[in-house]
């Protein structure tokens, strides 16, 4: 069992809950999402493991079960360019629950009309598999347990 800690301070909202068609229907996987804090901010590792994907708006880390846990900073904020965004670790690199990946000011996203909703997903994963800790209005802080992975 894998449990996925939050990224990022703020509200867990619920997947249904982001402006976006990809994640609110789940076509990416199950998860959550949490709408942060605007405030300057560190995202870090959700779970221990080896980060397979990494870009300034989001990356992929994969646990030693291999489950694949995906952080999206914000909605369509690839058009940003990186623009907000300081990465800290290499692609490849291994870390621990709580390891700094992504400095992020939400804020620019917000002035650049783009939703600050960040999808926790857990890739390739039945919605069965996964319980929810925190979902649904919920305020988190940065390594608070977002849902399990069985």
């Amino acid at each position: 069992m894998t449990t996925v800690t939050s990224p990022l301070a703020g509200r867990a909202i619920g997947l249904a809950a982001v402006p976006d068609p990809v994640f609110s229907g789940a076509m990416v996987g199950p998860g959550t999402a949490v709408d942060p804090v605007l405030e300057p901010c560190v995202a870090v590792a959700p779970v221990d493991g080896i980060v397979v994907s990494l870009h300034p708006h989001a990356f992929v880390v994969v646990d030693v079960e291999g489950h694949g846990v995906l952080t999206h900073l914000g909605i369509d904020t690839v058009q940003l360019n990186g623009e907000g965004f300081e990465v800290l670790i290499n692609k490849g690199d291994t870390v621990r629950r709580g390891d700094a990946i992504v400095r992020w000011d939400p804020n620019v996203a917000v002035a650049a009309g783009k939703s600050p909703i960040c999808p926790v997903v857990a890739l390739e994963a039945t919605a069965y598999a996964l319980a929810a800790v925190s979902d649904g209005d919920t305020e988190v802080k940065t390594g608070d347990a977002l849902f399990t992975w069985t």
